[in-house]
């Protein structure tokens, strides 16, 4: 059976760091809640002026304040992908030409034999 050999990974294929991760998934989460706050802040400030179309502007104001906090921690948890070329060789399949590994049968096995006296 063939080896595959070792592929090294280049310093231009590697990851971001978990710092740098963390730093930017943390600034992401503070700018959604920014437009949480901002939205509230237009939404009172619309009521307040009894603006035209206010029918309109509120629901789409609250809206902002359901969603914008569900999807900003669904982002902060998330970390990137994973590349596609990182895992090419892992799950492509198997050529039906290659040979199956080798396996020995139950009694090919070296094993201990263990003899009682009667």
């Amino acid at each position: 059976m063939k080896r595959q050999a070792y592929q090294p990974i280049l310093i231009t294929d590697a990851s971001r760091s978990q710092g740098d991760q963390l730093n930017s998934r943390q600034r992401r989460y503070v700018l959604m809640m920014g437009i949480r706050v901002a939205c509230l802040v237009v939404g009172a400030i619309l009521v307040g002026a009894q603006a035209p179309l206010l029918w309109l502007w509120l629901p789409l104001c609250g809206l902002g304040m359901v969603l914008i906090p569900w999807l900003a921690v669904l982002l902060a948890n998330d970390r990137p992908p994973k590349e596609e070329h990182r895992l090419a060789n892992k799950f492509q399949p198997r050529h039906r030409d290659e040979n199956p590994p080798m396996s020995l049968t139950a009694e090919e096995r070296p094993h201990k034999v263990i003899e009682v006296e009667p």
